[in-house]
């Protein structure tokens, strides 16, 4: 068997990459949607001495948000409480806030946004880490309603 080359990019094998393919797929063009990964891959192999595979890794990780808040309805006043997020949600949140902050960017193609978005996420920069202090900032401002959350 072959060895791999060091800056392998697995694509189809590992779960997480094929949920991130599937929600960047745009109308069922899913051969687009594994192109712009690889081409967004490459890109951030030739502008940082980092794999590819960890920098994804630590965008997602960067942008996991621990605590979100949650409309609860008691007693006809609606409050914003924070809940804790469950592990599948954190990887969706997660997902969804980088791919919606790369297809945000302006002026080059999906590939070099994306890229530039999950370099800035490992970076601990960007708008999906942004998003996700801006959820942990209304948690924490709205911590007075955290025993609702314990009511049924």
């Amino acid at each position: 068997m072959a060895t791999l080359p060091k800056q392998y990019i697995p694509v189809g094998s590992d779960p997480l990459i094929e949920k991130f393919i599937n929600c960047l797929m745009n109308k069922g063009k899913k051969s687009l949607a594994r192109q712009l990964f690889k081409d967004a891959m490459e890109k951030i192999k030739t502008r940082t001495k980092d794999l590819p595979m960890d920098v994804f890794n630590k965008a997602l990780l960067n942008t996991t948000p621990l605590v979100e808040v949650r409309p609860k309805r008691i007693a006809g006043a609606v409050y914003q409480v924070p809940t804790e997020v469950p592990a599948k949600r954190q990887q969706s949140l997660s997902i969804r806030w980088i791919l919606t902050a790369a297809r945000a960017r302006k002026g080059v193609g999906m590939a070099e946004k994306l890229a530039l978005e999950l370099l800035d996420a490992s970076a601990e920069q960007g708008a999906a880490v942004k998003k996700k202090e801006d959820v942990y900032k209304m948690a924490q401002a709205n911590k007075a309603y955290a025993h609702f959350a314990k009511m049924g």
